[in-house]
């Protein structure tokens, strides 16, 4: 939670202003503003633009397309390993 010091150099308006003119306050929001509703001169809201969404991962969707051999996790031949012998 933000203390009112955090809050003192963001825009601050009041719950009616904020009634009367919501679409112009979420206009500024979408540009990156934040704004300060408050009551009585006390905060009591932030409005903040909304972090975009990670897309979410669709398991499934390479199916078919990746192939993996039969004995992808036997180990190397030594031969691949120059200047390492085994033991």
């Amino acid at each position: 939670m933000a203390t009112a010091e955090e809050l003192s150099h963001l825009e601050t308006v009041n719950v009616h202003e904020a009634k009367t003119h919501l679409s112009r306050l979420l206009e500024r929001v979408e540009h990156g503003e934040e704004i300060v509703i408050a009551r009585a001169g006390k905060p009591i809201a932030r409005l903040v633009p909304l972090e975009p969404a990670e897309p979410r991962r669709l398991f499934g969707r390479n199916r078919g397309q990746i192939w993996m051999s039969e004995d992808f996790d036997e180990p190397l031949p030594w031969n691949l390993f120059p200047g390492f012998p085994p033991g």
